[in-house]
């Protein structure tokens, strides 16, 4: 504004400022974000809120907790739990509300204009965030409350508030000498662009390729609903109609990859899905190489030797060596297992193509179709009893058996995406949550499954306890013609997976937010939802809604034993992979000294050193990582097995005293799904089962022991 003007005096000077500051004023009054939101349960008002309202609603929700972190700071009186602690932990508010939403929508709603406006907001959202962290003032007072602890009169969930606070401060750089402060800042900025471009690309790389076939004798073995899926995907472009196009949402690559027969053809998408951003227009191996670095030294200057023990720190792990001993404890007998299917499929290929050696694209084809010799099952067998409508019911069903929720559909309450459902939960006829289910796949949407909030669990400072506003977002098969979506085994454990993290926010019941839900350590919060996956096949469960989406008819038993009898079928290639990608995600973590990364030198290396074999890859390659180069994971990868430990070694309970036993039930829900961070993970953990987890559990239901 004030570079456009020429200014002439200070009286016109004022009257300009004066009608820009009404005009501000005038707009930030007609924000949806400072208004109250007068929608059911107070949901955002998707319909109202433009991308325009984003920017304003952020510097205004940044000055508003400066303005009460100011107040803090300037208060005469000695420091007390009270008069800074509290203030601190509800002083964002607005900047909550407004982040929540654009940080939820840029995943699943995403454009160019949102991009730019991401490009925009990070680096004054990271410094907003390091002022407050490198505010030496109000750290002072931090300090000075949590050193007199013992002299304040606590409650165990405030005592937990206050040693986190502290901490997060610690850790956040409170402590980092004046002269690499600058630095400091600027790495964290860098690192915020770098890993919003790291998932741009991915997606824009994701979103640019289509294997398209004219002739429909090369898609040989393909199920007519796969074929009639490419072909609308194929006649929504003028230049490919007629034909059949397919996309690299795994919903549409995992099954080609399991049922074309033309290896030329899976050779082709294969190399397309697994070289995405390694060279061309959306490379991301500089970002690899400069995320790498960055981190390192962010935690060399926090006093860490690497990455991966600044992040393990605050986590369940600790260290690296405790990561690396639970990996490797794992990783052996998979290893081995996945040596065993790979002689079997070798030999199946060899009957197919003479002389030709098991390459990644051939695994799933014949591990598809071993399967369906060995044990008489395949993909399409078990589809039509779990359509998306039917795999909900169950879920839903399980839950009320377990913890008495209830579910209730809200056609009333506003939506960003049209075809996305919202339901009311109810325990009691008391609706405690509202959650938001996103089906499907769109260009918009980044790839993969996740549970977030647009609001979390906490208490008011008046005492209201505000309910979460929970979303999950998927990407499963579109409906097609009078065939609804219909979900594959490894679709309908994501669905349970995601509700476990629902359940961690639906049922939370904490005072702070910053305690609340699913924020806690990162190796503990894969607990809660893979811990869910395990009832989706329980026979007692599977009886109660596996239904035939046309006939209604319940899944037979034969089909269930046929299931369980393959239930660990394929585990060396799932384990392999998954632990192949968290080793690999370690090795970038724990490097020591300013590195020069060349991809794929770098992982073929480190997958070599582990005895990796060629025709398995690393379940993510590092140019498509989002988990570590741009969801948060970096370093953490790992917590999928850790907490699998857990998870594995809960159920236990559940299968002795029997799967909806309501003592073992109220247990859980009361020392893990209700208490969020208010207490170290460890110590809820062995309240509900009255001991530590062991790792034995895991490994027999992998079929690892």
């Amino acid at each position: 504004m004030k570079n456009n003007l020429v200014i002439m005096s200070i009286v016109i000077a004022g009257v300009v400022c004066g009608a820009c500051q009404k005009k501000e004023d005038s707009a930030l009054k007609d924000n949806p974000f400072m208004q109250e939101w007068n929608t059911p349960y107070g949901v955002p008002p998707f319909d109202k809120i433009k991308t325009e309202h984003y920017l304003p609603a952020f510097e205004e929700g940044m000055r508003q907790q400066n303005e009460i972190i100011n107040n803090i700071v300037n208060n005469t009186e000695e420091p007390t739990f009270g008069n800074t602690i509290i203030p601190l932990e509800y002083s964002d508010e607005l900047l909550n509300k407004v982040s929540s939403v654009f940080f939820n929508l840029l995943e699943c709603c995403n454009s160019d204009e949102m991009e730019k406006l991401a490009d925009t907001l990070m680096p004054l959202y990271t410094k907003h965030g390091d002022d407050i962290m490198l505010n030496e003032k109000l750290f002072h007072r931090v300090k000075t409350v949590y050193n007199n602890k013992d002299k304040e009169n606590l409650n165990p969930e405030q005592l937990r508030l206050l040693e986190e606070t502290y901490k997060g401060f610690v850790r956040g750089g409170a402590n980092v000498p004046a002269d690499k402060q600058a630095r400091f800042r600027e790495i964290n900025t860098k690192l915020a662009t770098l890993t919003q471009k790291f998932g741009n690309n991915v997606l824009k790389a994701t979103n640019s390729y289509q294997l398209v076939v004219a002739d429909k004798a090369k898609l040989e073995g393909l199920t007519e609903q796969q074929l009639h899926n490419a072909a609308e995907l194929a006649n929504e472009k003028a230049e490919t109609k007629g034909k059949y196009a397919f996309t690299l949402d795994m919903p549409t690559l995992e099954p080609f990859l399991m049922n074309c027969k033309d290896r030329d053809l899976r050779k082709e998408i294969w190399t397309a899905y697994s070289t995405r951003c390694l060279g061309g227009e959306f490379n991301n191996e500089k970002i690899i190489n400069e995320i790498v670095n960055l981190r390192l030294e962010k935690a060399n200057i926090l006093g860490y030797d690497n990455y991966a023990n600044y992040v393990l720190d605050d986590c369940m792990a600790k260290n690296a060596d405790n990561v690396y001993a639970l990996l490797k404890q794992v990783w052996t007998p998979a290893l081995a297992k996945a040596k065993e299917e790979a002689a079997q499929y070798q030999k199946m290929l060899a009957k197919d193509h003479a002389g030709a050696t098991l390459e990644p694209y051939d695994w799933r084809y014949y591990s598809e179709k071993l399967r369906k010799e060995k044990y008489d099952l395949n993909d399409e067998d078990i589809r039509p009893y779990f359509s998306i409508d039917t795999a909900r019911k169950g879920l839903f069903m399980v839950c009320k058996n377990l913890y008495g929720l209830t579910f209730k559909e809200n056609k009333d309450i506003p939506v960003y995406q049209e075809d996305v459902k919202v339901y009311e939960v109810l325990d009691n006829n008391e609706v405690i949550a509202i959650v938001y289910m996103d089906f499907f796949p769109r260009a918009s949407k980044r790839s993969g499954a996740w549970m977030t909030n647009f609001r979390e669990q906490y208490y008011t400072r008046e005492g209201e306890n505000m309910i979460p506003i929970v979303s999950l977002v998927f990407n499963f098969t579109k409906p097609s013609g009078d065939k609804p979506s219909m979900l594959n085994i490894d679709e309908v454990e994501t669905l349970f997976h995601e509700f476990g993290h629902a359940l961690h926010s639906i049922l939370s019941r904490c005072h702070y937010r910053s305690l609340s839900g699913t924020n806690v350590p990162r190796d503990y919060v894969e607990m809660p939802s893979q811990f869910m996956e395990h009832f989706a096949f329980e026979p007692e469960v599977l009886k109660m809604y596996a239904n035939h989406y046309k006939t209604g008819e319940n899944i037979p038993e034969s089909l269930v034993k046929k299931m369980e009898a393959a239930s660990t079928y394929g585990q060396g290639f799932i384990n392999t992979e998954l632990l192949a990608a968290s080793l690999l995600d370690m090795d970038y973590h724990t490097i020591k000294n300013k590195t020069s990364i060349k991809l794929p030198d770098f992982e073929e290396q480190h997958m070599d050193a582990i005895g990796l074999i060629p025709s398995i890859i690393s379940r993510y390659r590092s140019t498509y990582f989002q988990h570590v180069f741009a969801g948060g994971y970096g370093a953490g990868y790992y917590s999928y097995t850790w907490s699998a430990v857990l998870d594995n070694d809960a159920y236990e309970a559940f299968k002795e005293h029997g799967v909806f036993d309501q003592a073992t039930a109220t247990a859980f829900r009361t020392n893990i799904l209700e208490r969020g961070n208010t207490e170290d993970a460890m110590k809820l953990y062995i309240a509900f089962r009255g001991q530590g987890p062991s790792i034995e559990p895991l490994l027999k239901n992998r079929g690892l022991k």
